[in-house]
């Protein structure tokens, strides 16, 4: 008799979203930091398994210089092969760091892009070689030329829970970028615990802040890195406090290449394992995603950090989660 395969447990909790928009990210942020290249033709198959999976919203790329991200030097060819730019109720998302970047999205085609902004001096000046007030103003005509050809931009706001040169940063400070960054134009903003050190009652209390500055909760997405392990708790309090997006990354791989400590993002299988028993709607299909991240991790050459698609590939292969359809 042949065991059954394990899957959570269904029990909601009074009070959540019912429904979920899993924001992956893996393409773009997953990848980012890989030091060795991978071939497009991967990342379109990978694209494409992820859609197939049931994935909505798929990230694929940044439009930066190559010599900033080299592993995202291949932007234009990417998104000018994407089979479901325009279709099939996919969004396809890319990271623009300036009107540069974002006339080269648009030319190909790109209906959706987001601006990577910093709550803290520090780190505004590492990755974008700006203070925080003159980021902002580089994001404001971007983000007017964007909203005036109809392309939503979401606006990403790093280092809000802590900060690795800074220490840690003050809930106002956060939520008064922020707000700033809405008031642009941006259609929603990403929080972002870049280095993992943020904890479920920080995360309460943010929220909680951002709504008493008139931050609707339906306007803002969270995306944790799980440093210490910290995501799933994090996610988890975000929810209770209304957020309905949340962005993770295929395997968990990932981190930023301007801040060391930065590990990697919650792996979307762990995410959609809790939000399954939780009784909360997706439409990701668990076992395809596993499939996917085990045949990824053959090609990286290392296993997932993942710790469902560790168990869930030893079930399906009775063995390493290395051990993918090669």
């Amino acid at each position: 008799m042949t065991a059954a395969r394990p899957l959570p447990t269904v029990v909601a909790e009074p009070g959540l979203p019912t429904e979920v928009m899993v924001y992956e990210v893996g393409p773009r942020d997953g990848l980012q930091n890989e030091p060795v290249t991978v071939p497009v033709e991967v990342k379109l198959e990978l694209v494409a398994r992820l859609v197939a999976a049931g994935l909505r919203v798929v990230e694929v790329t940044s439009f930066v210089r190559p010599e900033w991200v080299p592993q995202l030097a291949d932007a234009d060819e990417l998104v000018s092969r994407l089979p479901t730019l325009h279709g099939d109720g996919v969004r396809h998302p890319v990271l623009v760091p300036n009107l540069r970047g974002l006339d080269r999205a648009m030319a190909l085609g790109v209906r959706e892009v987001a601006v990577f902004g910093s709550a803290t001096e520090s780190f505004a000046r590492r990755n974008l070689n700006r203070s925080v007030a003159e980021s902002l103003e580089m994001f404001r005509p971007l983000v007017a030329r964007a909203n005036d050809a109809g392309v939503p931009v979401r606006a990403y706001l790093s280092m809000c829970f802590g900060d690795p040169w800074e220490g840690e940063v003050p809930v106002a400070q956060v939520v008064d970028v922020g707000r700033r960054l809405l008031d642009l134009g941006c259609h929603q903003l990403c929080l972002g615990d870049t280095i993992g050190v943020g904890t479920p009652g920080h995360v309460s209390a943010l929220l909680g802040e951002l709504d008493a500055a008139g931050v609707p909760v339906d306007r803002i997405g969270v995306h944790f890195h799980d440093t210490y392990g910290q995501a799933l708790a994090n996610t988890l309090a975000a929810l209770r406090s209304g957020v309905t997006t949340v962005d993770s990354s295929a395997g968990g791989l990932g981190g930023c290449p301007y801040a060391r400590s930065a590990t990697g993002n919650l792996a979307t299988e762990d995410l959609v394992w809790m939000l399954d028993g939780l009784g909360i709607r997706t439409g990701v299909d668990l076992e395809a995603l596993v499939a996917t991240s085990t045949w990824l991790a053959a090609r990286l050459g290392r296993p997932s950090p993942s710790r469902v698609v560790r168990a869930l590939a030893r079930e399906v292969h009775g063995g390493s989660e290395e051990q993918g359809d090669r």
